[in-house]
């Protein structure tokens, strides 16, 4: 199961975050996003564990739980829908290729 983990500490590290996961049962991955250029955190994240009953009770007691004065928010991370980027002018966005 995927599980969202929102309003992280920036300072967070994938490892700390996989300790604190690791409480309620096995974790395959851990992912904390970060700013393609800065590299620094996004301050969110994605845990998956296989077992779903654990990743569950990781849910009941994790969300609402306070990091270093950040409180987390848990809950199953929803599919990532497709969406359309807005249409400029040209038909391919703002920033796209122009055609004169």
């Amino acid at each position: 199961m995927n599980l969202y983990v929102g309003n992280l500490p920036f300072e967070t590290a994938e490892e700390e975050l996989k300790k604190l996961f690791e409480d309620f049962g096995q974790v395959a991955s851990v992912n904390i996003l970060r700013d393609k250029y800065t590299g620094k955190s996004r301050g969110f994240g994605f845990v998956e564990m296989p077992a779903s009953g654990e990743a569950l009770k990781a849910v009941e007691r994790l969300n609402g739980k306070e990091l270093r004065g950040r409180t987390l928010r848990v809950n199953e991370a929803r599919p990532r829908t497709e969406t359309s980027a807005p249409r400029g002018r040209n038909g391919v966005g703002e920033r796209g290729p122009r055609s004169f």
